[in-house]
């Protein structure tokens, strides 16, 4: 697993996870135990991006294929959601003491830093939190990979994904007990196998910067300092080739 060196760290969490029992919207509890979590890193003195999705809020790509919105217009609405998550957070760290700025994609200068790299850097450098919202910026990609592209923009030496599960399966583990856990996997196994954890382009970016990820339970409270720490939680996804 990984070791406690990476200094530049990006997380990456759903929008569902903020969305806690509600299964849809902002949950307050939610928010704030993100936030301690967070908080909860400070004592390793690292540097810390985060990137939140929309899915709680808003998702564009569902909305397109359900309801015949126009794929633009919906990606669009679903980035704007990734800016409601990421104020939220924001907040609940500034009420912890923790200096956090959000950073968009999308041009409002009157709530968010505009994204403007050497600025993060900055930020990150000067100990800030920084918090990635609207992904892109342009329609057509995930959240996942913004946050993919955001890593390798920072130079983060790990990006850490959370999701609902302990890490990477063979096959939808809530469904299939019989799933298979995968501890450690390379990036290329990951695409050939199209596991869903992450999507190709995200896997790719990832690769082609050497850019180690970790995928583990958000859902579970004190998860993301273990991995911080170098403890075995999730599955890590590095270089080579494992199978």
């Amino acid at each position: 697993m990984p070791d406690n060196n990476y200094k530049r760290i990006l997380i990456k969490f759903s929008g569902e996870v903020l969305a806690g029992e509600k299964l849809s919207g902002i949950d307050p509890k939610m928010v704030d135990q993100v936030a301690e979590e967070i908080f909860s890193l400070q004592k390793y003195k690292k540097e810390i991006a985060l990137v939140f999705g929309g899915g709680n809020i808003f998702r564009g790509l569902s909305a397109s294929e359900k309801d015949n919105t126009d794929r633009v217009t919906g990606d669009y609405m679903g980035m704007l959601a990734t800016v409601i998550n990421a104020l939220a957070v924001q907040e609940s760290l500034s009420r912890k003491g923790v200096k956090a700025r959000v950073m968009s994609a999308i041009h409002m200068p009157e709530i968010a830093e505009p994204m403007i790299i050497r600025n993060a850097d900055k930020f990150l450098h000067d100990g800030e939190i920084v918090i990635f919202s609207a992904g892109t910026g342009r329609p057509f990609f995930s959240t996942d990979t913004g946050a993919a592209l955001r890593a390798a923009e920072i130079k983060a030496d790990l990006l850490i994904k959370g999701t609902k599960v302990d890490g990477v399966y063979d096959k939808d583990p809530i469904r299939y007990p019989d799933a298979i856990f995968y501890p450690t996997l390379d990036y290329q196994t990951c695409i050939e196998k199209q596991l869903k954890v992450m999507d190709t382009t995200a896997f790719s970016l990832c690769q082609n910067n050497n850019i180690p990820i970790v995928i583990c339970n958000m859902t579970v409270a004190g998860n993301i300092e273990k991995v911080i720490a170098g403890k075995n939680i999730g599955t890590l996804i590095v270089g080579g080739n494992n199978g």
